[in-house]
């Protein structure tokens, strides 16, 4: 992701969980507070030593990054957001991933235009 869409400070991740509002799957949380003044959507990412050890949260925090890549254009550009995994994503390969977080923003209404994925 680009320096201009990532969340990187606990300051401004504690203003989107205490101003934003969430939405769930079973393997992501979503949370989003919308920044009238800013124009390009802003992503940080959560996955919790839960999950499992360094390796996996690396790997699934690289699957999420390559995702979001081509879904940042699509998104709604005003918003902040974080995504946190939950522990089946520990088993997900990136189809799958993809897939899941696609569901997930189009639940929390951020994608400008509904994707139809492609099936194989």
């Amino acid at each position: 992701m680009k320096k201009e869409n990532r969340l990187k400070k606990n300051e401004e991740f504690q203003i989107v969980f205490q101003r934003g509002t969430s939405v769930a799957n079973r393997q992501f949380v979503v949370y989003q507070v919308e920044k009238k003044a800013q124009k390009d959507v802003r992503i940080g990412l959560s996955v919790s030593k839960k999950i499992g050890n360094a390796v996996t949260r690396n790997r699934i925090k690289r699957l999420i990054r390559e995702v979001l890549r081509d879904l940042i254009p699509e998104l709604k550009q005003n918003y902040d957001l974080i995504i946190i995994a939950r522990k089946p994503v520990a088993e997900m390969n990136q189809h799958e991933v993809k897939k899941s977080i696609n569901h997930v923003l189009n639940r929390a209404k951020l994608i400008k235009r509904v994707r139809q994925m492609n099936k194989k």
